[in-house]
């Protein structure tokens, strides 16, 4: 079982913040790669946690982190490849030897390998699976056979399972032998051990610390407990955080089709996905991917580019229908003036709305059972809130302009706009979630448009009817 370094943590009490003494690491790994002293390297980054390892080869160029695996390879251990981001991972990998590669994935647990696989070039994943254990190799291609972000592609294939009738003695002596053993396949790490049946179908679970407190001669079937909740492996990994969330795991069996217990998911690699989709919720509000520290200028680029021209696109609407009262602007210079407050108003209670509807859809709280609920509160708060700015903006109005005409179409225009906002921040997520699209990616540009548009229409729309 893999065991690793123990950490020093800086006090807050401490004059050298953490970011500090980082920064200063980094620049003396980058001065040690300047200088080509690979033992200065093994020196910097020995007794290191992988994950704080990973985070000092991660802050480095992609020159300096080829010139340090060239200086020193060994380094680069299985459980720094483990812990480093996919889009790192995938630029050391080329600079590896297969031997070393292979070596790395047969140390680390099997849901590891096969994240590490994913980054391998297509054209040197046969020959890395070539130098593989049959055992290992079978692993790897069986994970391969479920689609991404799957429970099958994210399950652990090593677990402990033992039979209802064995004693709690049993079990731990098993674990012991099977420890000792040159071909281990034990997990590194693991919460519960597993009660199945003889065809291999779970009945149960045992956490560590009931088995450890338990009499030696109890039989595992009157202690497991049975209230188990099982995964299946073609389950979206999103929907598998849900589960984790929802009913407190720390781990979870996976089955196969015919419900034979074939993996399971522990809950490190839970809170991977959380923040992983919680990050991509939060970028795709805002039209944007995560730009990476190996994303250069041409992929951020790319990458933002296109929800730009679509943004331009949306602008040129709104555009178009303020020059349709453009006689009206050239009559009353007020409106020019008052016209931008409408829509951003609109504008921002449309966001508010919206980034709602998305968290409540991630989160599964917003259902069927409870849409029309939900529409009914967010237009009504729009219309108060609305109520409510426009007695505000209608009062600011007069006092500037003298115009009690213009304060109340104006206040009548905010107060439409608010509410159409805030029926768009709830209807277009719902509608995309309905027809199979990302709310989450395209939401902001609808509803962005709906309150441009509909604002800058109601505002002019009624100045030109009630005072031109």
């Amino acid at each position: 079982m893999a065991e690793f370094p123990e950490t020093t943590h800086v006090s807050d009490a401490s004059h050298t913040s953490v970011a500090d003494l980082d920064i200063g690491h980094v620049d003396a790994l980058q001065d040690a790669i300047k200088n080509q002293d690979g033992a200065a390297i093994r020196t910097l980054l020995a007794d290191e946690h992988p994950a704080e390892l990973a985070d000092r080869f991660e802050q480095l160029s992609a020159d300096d982190r080829e010139a340090l695996v060239e200086l020193a390879p060994d380094v680069i251990s299985p459980f720094l490849l483990a812990e480093l981001e996919d889009e790192v991972v995938e630029d050391v990998l080329p600079l590896l030897q297969p031997g070393q590669i292979t070596k790395a994935m047969e140390e680390l647990d099997s849901d590891d390998a096969i994240q590490i696989f994913e980054e391998l070039p297509a054209e040197r994943r046969a020959e890395v699976l070539a130098d593989m254990s049959e055992q290992d190799r079978k692993e790897i291609e069986d994970g391969f056979a479920f689609d991404e972000e799957t429970a099958g592609r994210l399950m652990q294939r090593e677990f402990v399972a033992a039979p209802e009738f064995w004693s709690v003695q049993q079990t731990i002596d098993h674990m012991r032998s099977q420890s000792k053993k040159s071909d281990d396949n034990l997990p590194d790490k693991f919460f519960d051990i597993y009660v199945i049946d003889a065809h291999f179908h779970p009945l149960g679970y045992l956490p560590l610390s009931t088995l450890m407190r338990s009499d030696p001669d109890r039989v595992l079937g009157d202690i497991m407990d049975t209230n188990l909740t099982v995964i299946k492996p073609e389950l979206d990994q999103e929907d598998v955080a849900y589960l984790f969330e929802k009913y407190d795991l720390i781990s979870a069996p996976v089955v196969d089709t015919d419900g034979r217990l074939s993996g399971m998911i522990t809950v490190d690699d839970i809170v991977e996905i959380i923040q992983d989709e919680h990050t991509e919720d939060m970028l795709a509000l805002a039209g944007v991917n995560e730009a990476g520290l190996v994303d250069t200028v041409t992929s951020t680029v790319t990458a933002r580019a296109p929800w730009l021209f679509v943004n331009l696109l949306t602008a040129i609407a709104a555009s178009f229908v303020i020059s349709l009262f453009q006689s009206e602007i050239e009559k009353l210079v007020a409106l020019a003036v008052l016209m931008p407050i409408v829509a951003s108003m609109g504008g921002n209670t449309g966001t508010q709305a919206l980034t709602v509807a998305i968290r409540a859809l991630a989160t599964r709280d917003l259902t069927p059972a409870n849409t029309n609920r939900v529409i009914r509160r967010e237009a009504f708060a729009a219309i108060v809130n609305g109520l409510i700015f426009a007695v505000v903006l209608g009062v600011i109005t007069f006092v500037w302009f003298k115009s009690i005409d213009l304060a109340l179409v104006i206040a009548a225009a905010l107060v439409f706009n608010l509410f159409c906002a805030g029926l768009a921040g709830i209807l277009v997520p719902l509608g995309l979630k309905k027809i199979g699209a990302d709310p989450a990616v395209a939401s902001t540009v609808f509803v962005t448009t709906v309150t441009d548009v509909v604002g800058f229409f109601a505002f002019l729309g009624l100045a030109a009817m009630f005072l031109l």
